[in-house]
């Protein structure tokens, strides 16, 4: 059977294999970075803070970025975004190395690669219909994920522990060589990426292309719901990750390698939800699979309240993973299919100002949570919240809603 990828797989899988190397340093650094934090302080709020401070840029800049996506070459904006990042990421390891590492400082460089993923993240959601046909979006983005999953939070994270102990410094500078890999996979891209504009087109500012995108994702009612819902989930996941190092310290009884290892259960989950995404979709209908996606997400936290047990903890934080990726393919996938080409980056920046913005608030209000009721309670909460969001969006994603947004595309 051809695969269907096949006649766009030159310009497709440099976009898979930049994703892939830069993951893998993400993973490492997805570890490295709360470790780093948690050899400051021990203060719950002040290690969420880098948390905090690598997402609050989601809440402050998304717009712009997305109104910069639709106004330059997209291969370029990732490609320099990348090369930025390599910088900034190799000057925290080797501040590292040489013991200058503070607070102060890794608050400032999480902050500028918060910032700097605003215009990438952007980027290569809005570049992916270029080089793949969108009846194919949903398989291309699967395995996209698939390969984020892997990276990620699978071969990353372990890894990243490991290098910790051996070199507090190693994990960084491991990064800042994956963003350097990347940056020179997407510069080598063929073509102009830049979206195109009618030639009669009048001039516009970037506040009213900010405008453009907020009215067409205020009026169109199915995404601007799961972008609420996303806010939500994000905020959830934020308040319990943003304390998780310390929850793995503290009950579980893991060092930094084990801290790493645990991780990787959610990578089990993932590749497992990005494989079956697709499947699950074609049986239970696209607003079925989300409103079970929801479910998955609140039902494992009740459990992780409960147990001290690190192999329990890691099969929840599996199922958990499942249900976020396949969220994720179909979401990305409907965004992709009905936002306009030329309008993408900014609508996709206003949705993700909802979704991720939602992270950097649930990273405060998890240290908060944790330093006044104990490191249990932002999972009590938690499951609470997603609980309730299921039972109150149960009349508003359906099969029927969202098949007829696509068909009015």
């Amino acid at each position: 059977m051809r695969n269907p990828l096949s006649s766009v797989a030159p310009q497709y899988w440099k976009v898979w294999s930049a994703a892939a190397v830069s993951n893998l340093g993400d993973g490492v650094m997805l570890v490295a970075g709360p470790l780093l934090a948690a050899t400051l302080t021990r203060d719950p709020v002040l290690v969420a803070g880098a948390a905090f401070a690598q997402r609050l840029p989601w809440l402050l800049f998304p717009l712009f970025a997305g109104a910069l996506v639709d106004r330059l070459d997209r291969r370029r904006v990732m490609g320099y975004v990348d090369a930025t990042r390599c910088l900034l990421i190799a000057a925290l390891g080797f501040a590292v190395a040489f013991d200058a590492a503070t607070l102060p400082v890794l608050y400032a460089v999480f902050f500028f690669l918060g910032t700097l993923e605003t215009l990438f993240d952007n980027a290569a959601q809005a570049i992916l219909p270029s080089v793949v046909p969108r009846r194919n979006l949903e398989k291309a983005n699967g395995r996209l994920y698939a390969a984020e999953i892997v990276a990620n939070n699978f071969v990353g994270p372990p890894l990243g522990g490991f290098l910790f102990t051996v070199f507090a410094a190693a994990p960084f500078l491991l990064d800042a060589g994956s963003f350097a890999a990347a940056a020179a996979l997407i510069l080598a891209l063929r073509g102009s990426f830049k979206p195109l504009r009618p030639e009669d087109a009048p001039p516009t500012t970037l506040v009213a292309d900010i405008r453009e995108g907020l009215a067409w994702l205020y009026g169109h009612r199915l995404l601007l719901t799961l972008a609420l819902m996303l806010c939500v989930m994000n905020m959830m996941f934020g308040a319990t990750e943003a304390i998780l190092v310390l929850f793995a310290q503290e009950r579980l009884g893991l060092g930094a390698t084990g801290f790493g290892v645990l991780l990787t259960a959610g990578a089990v989950g993932g590749i497992f939800g990005s494989l079956i995404a697709e499947k699950v979709t074609d049986v239970l209908g696209a607003g079925r699979t989300l409103l079970a996606c929801v479910a998955l997400s609140a039902a494992p936290l009740v459990v992780q309240a409960l147990t001290t047990n690190a192999y329990v903890f890691g099969a929840m934080i599996s199922i958990f993973g499942a249900a976020a990726v396949t969220w994720n393919v179909i979401t990305v996938s409907l965004r992709q299919s009905i936002a306009p080409e030329a309008i993408f980056g900014r609508v996709n920046s206003a949705y993700r100002l909802l979704g991720w913005g939602g992270i950097s608030v649930g990273a405060l209000l998890g240290g908060f949570l944790a330093r006044g009721f104990g490191l249990t309670a932002p999972f009590w909460v938690a499951a609470a919240v997603l609980g309730a969001m299921f039972f109150m969006t149960l009349p508003l994603i359906t099969n029927e809603k969202l098949e007829e947004a696509r068909n009015a595309a």
